[in-house]
């Protein structure tokens, strides 16, 4: 019996100690499960509060958003009105420009001349002299008057190169960069108006690399600048039809210095006319000045050299008419280029002939600039487009 009663105590002890565990168990999991309650509560008003605050954030956004889209269409308001008075006020320049147009810089003793610092006797002496020297350096007397219209031809190329037509023919010359050994070829200026590129072109590949957009072309017959690193500057003749090289030559200078500080791949700048060949250069990078040299376009020997005095700096190109250099400024933010110095190589040139002309306004500034005599015609390479400018010629005047 003692036994029994011995097992009755010990499950019932047991049982007792099991409720226990087990009630504090639940009350353990119940208090949890309060906690989290109580978290979820912090949790909803807070995220309630994170989307007040955003709805809050974004009206504020919006609100910015309208005030700032306001003030960008009144600016661009401003700015169209801003463009239109600068287009205004550069027809007004251009119109007082043709009615007073300011004297250019000239060369030799055309101010000593105004001066009266000379007698008539001593000035008809002069001119006499100079005639005998130099009437046979150019037997032309056309001036550039003006700029008559400007036609933009096409975009094709580099923003870099230079385009030119053959006065004695209808071919022209595309350089496409500034330094390469092929040059494109199109039979006339409409066949190379109505291409894609220059694919259907003639490719001619040269037997050098022709150095800078200075190239000319004349009667069948290109005459390139040739420099190589460490090497001297060289002068090339090369023949279109044959496909062969006539003549080379040499040209005496001390380093690679740029001819127009504006255009520094431009080592010298070649011009072939009926006149003969001339050649604009730097003697060397403290030379101020843009030098002139006369060429037999035969030979390629030096007939004549010039010191033009027109600075380099800020210049970008320059042309010949009739063996006078009209060299073109600009600035190194581009803005609108200008004929600012002149010198004639006979000193026909005097200061009322020689106004201050002014390109129209187009993208950037010209890499180079090509005149046709045949045509009255410039033809000029900016920014990648290659545009015609018809020019007024006038007699020039004996001094």
């Amino acid at each position: 019996m003692k036994p029994v009663v011995v097992l009755l105590v010990s499950t019932a002890w047991a049982l007792t100690a099991a409720q226990y565990y087990y009630q504090g168990l639940m009350d353990y999991l119940e208090n949890r499960l309060l906690a989290i309650e109580d978290r979820m509560e912090m949790w909803h008003v807070q995220s309630h509060l994170y989307h007040t605050e955003l709805q809050d954030f974004r009206k504020l956004t919006a609100e910015a958003m309208d005030g700032l889209s306001k003030e960008h269409h009144m600016i661009f308001k401003d700015l169209e009105e801003a463009t239109a008075r600068v287009v205004r006020v550069e027809r007004e320049m251009d119109y007082v420009e043709t009615q007073t147009s300011p004297r250019a810089c000239v060369n030799k003793a055309d101010k000593v001349v105004e001066q009266g610092a000379w007698s008539v006797e001593e000035s008809r002496k002069e001119e006499d002299e100079d005639w005998e020297v130099l009437s046979t350096v150019s037997d032309c007397v056309d001036i550039l008057s003006s700029i008559r219209s400007v036609k933009i031809l096409k975009r094709v190329g580099s923003p870099k190169g230079m385009w030119t037509k053959d006065p004695k023919s209808s071919k022209v010359y595309v350089f496409n960069g500034t330094v390469g050994d092929r040059i494109y070829q199109f039979s006339s200026v409409l066949d190379f108006s109505s291409s894609l590129g220059v694919n259907s072109s003639r490719q001619i590949r040269l037997p050098s690399v022709w150095t800078g957009p200075g190239s000319a072309v004349y009667n069948g017959y290109l005459y390139y600048i040739n420099q190589e690193a460490d090497a001297d500057m060289q002068v090339v003749k090369y023949y279109l039809q044959s496909g062969s090289v006539t003549d080379t030559t040499m040209f005496p200078v001390e380093s690679h210095a740029p001819v127009y500080s504006l255009n520094p791949e431009m080592v010298a700048d070649l011009v072939a006319d009926n006149e003969g060949l001339w050649l604009l250069y730097a003697t060397s990078d403290s030379e101020p000045n843009i030098n002139l040299a006369k060429m037999d376009p035969a030979t390629l020997d030096i007939e004549q050299m010039w010191d033009t005095r027109c600075p380099r700096d800020n210049a970008e190109a320059a042309f010949i008419i009739c063996g006078t250099v009209y060299v073109v400024y600009n600035t190194r933010l581009a803005t609108r280029s200008r004929v600012q110095c002149v010198f004639d190589v006979n000193d026909m040139v005097i200061s009322e002939e020689t106004p201050l002309l002014y390109f129209p306004r187009r993208y950037g500034a010209h890499a180079s600039l090509k005149y046709n005599p045949e045509e009255k015609q410039l033809y000029g390479w900016d920014d990648g487009y290659q545009i015609i400018y018809r020019v007024r010629m006038k007699k020039k005047l004996l001094v």
